[in-house]
């Protein structure tokens, strides 16, 4: 399995419940939760396999879904210029 790092962002309106059942969905299918973000905004991390990270993508393309968007964890680097 390929394992893909995400984060999942949720719309202001977005419910505990909603929230809690993603994150259960993510586990049921193999996944890890990594991190649950709750102050600055709803939303948590995970690592999925890329079928869920197709899914969750496809979710967060519907209107009136409570994921706002979802966004590959990627490692930032830097380089200077010698």
């Amino acid at each position: 399995m390929h394992s893909k790092k995400v984060i999942v962002i949720f719309k202001d309106f977005a419910t505990r419940d909603e929230i809690h059942d993603l994150m259960e969905s993510i586990k049921d299918h193999g996944g890890r939760i990594t991190n649950v973000y709750r102050d600055l905004f709803k939303g948590f991390a995970a690592v999925v396999s890329h079928a869920s990270l197709l899914r969750l993508e496809s979710l967060a393309r519907i209107r009136d879904t409570p994921i706002d968007y979802v966004e590959t964890d990627e490692g930032v680097t830097s380089f200077v210029e010698l």
